[in-house]
């Protein structure tokens, strides 16, 4: 792209998730505007690399049209669980089509037509909506992230076991949200991957075994494979959801006890140009962390 450099709104710019595309767009020239609904989250935002700000609400239409105002593209990420996810979405597709914008990328979840798991079928919609938008849209499918492993390591370095609510046998497919935010800083900041739908994955399926083994490795202990029941596993796990989304999220453990979860990294690779980072370096960057 050349001449002035693009305003790129990043909706979910203070999570975990989101909050991996700000410096990503940063690094290759776009303005980044960020989304924030609380004012204490500005100074975290810019620190990360956020040039403007836009406070507003994903369910207040008109601080939507403000925050889009002007700007070049979206990345869209939708709040995990709730009730409204779709219309949060298809609100953000049609306040980027009243701005004006061009380009819009949606961070949408691999197998969103598995109806079976609710949190996967509620992103069709919103891919259905970008389809007949107008948008340059680019939709992103990624597997299970390996910052949910992130989260968990603080349990796993006070109690020796990584835990999670299914066989430990299962095999799920994973990938690096900073890899995944990289695939979406390129689809805003050039026309590579425009009118895209693209699955994102390490490309291995590792079990919870193999991860404890990793674990077991980086840290020079030994790491146990936990199969605590859903019930035990959210007690310890201090999970921000109330009883429906704990339900939606016990769906998608069942599903993977019953039947893994699948994945292939050629797309990830191709795009990136590169190998995807691996589960082994990201659990050696927690280990060095902890040191």
């Amino acid at each position: 792209m050349s001449g002035s450099r693009p305003v790129v709104l990043v909706v979910g710019a203070p999570g975990r998730f989101a909050g991996l595309v700000v410096p990503e767009l940063a690094r290759r020239g776009a303005v980044v505007r960020a989304l924030v609904q609380h004012e204490h989250e500005v100074d975290a935002v810019r620190a990360n690399g956020a040039a403007e700000i836009a406070v507003g609400d994903l369910r207040d239409g008109a601080s939507l049209d403000a925050a889009v105002r002007g700007a070049f593209g979206v990345f869209h990420i939708g709040p995990a669980f709730v009730a409204d996810e779709a219309e949060l979405g298809l609100a953000m597709v049609a306040a980027a089509q009243r701005g004006g914008v061009r380009k819009f990328v949606f961070s949408s979840v691999i197998q969103p037509t598995n109806f079976r798991l609710k949190n996967h079928a509620t992103k069709q919609p919103v891919e259905e909506a970008l389809f007949g938008s107008g948008l340059e849209y680019t939709i992103l499918q990624p597997t299970n992230f390996f910052q949910n492993i992130g989260g968990a390591w603080s349990a796993v370095l006070s109690t020796g076991v990584f835990a999670e609510p299914f066989p430990k046998t299962a095999r799920v497919a994973r990938v690096d949200y900073r890899d995944v935010a990289e695939v979406a800083a390129i689809a805003l900041t050039s026309d590579r991957l425009t009118y895209g739908t693209f699955e994102l994955c390490e490309g291995t399926m590792p079990n919870r075994e193999d991860i404890a083994a990793m674990m077991s490795h980086a840290l020079g202990r030994r790491i146990e494979a936990g199969e605590p029941t859903f019930k035990a596993w959210a007690q310890n796990a201090n999970l921000p959801y109330d009883l429906r989304q704990r339900e939606l999220l016990a769906r998608v453990f069942e599903h993977y006890g019953a039947h893994g979860s699948g994945g292939n990294g050629l797309v990830l690779r191709a795009i990136l140009g590169r190998a995807p980072r691996t589960l082994p370096a990201y659990i050696d960057e927690l280990a060095r962390a902890a040191r």
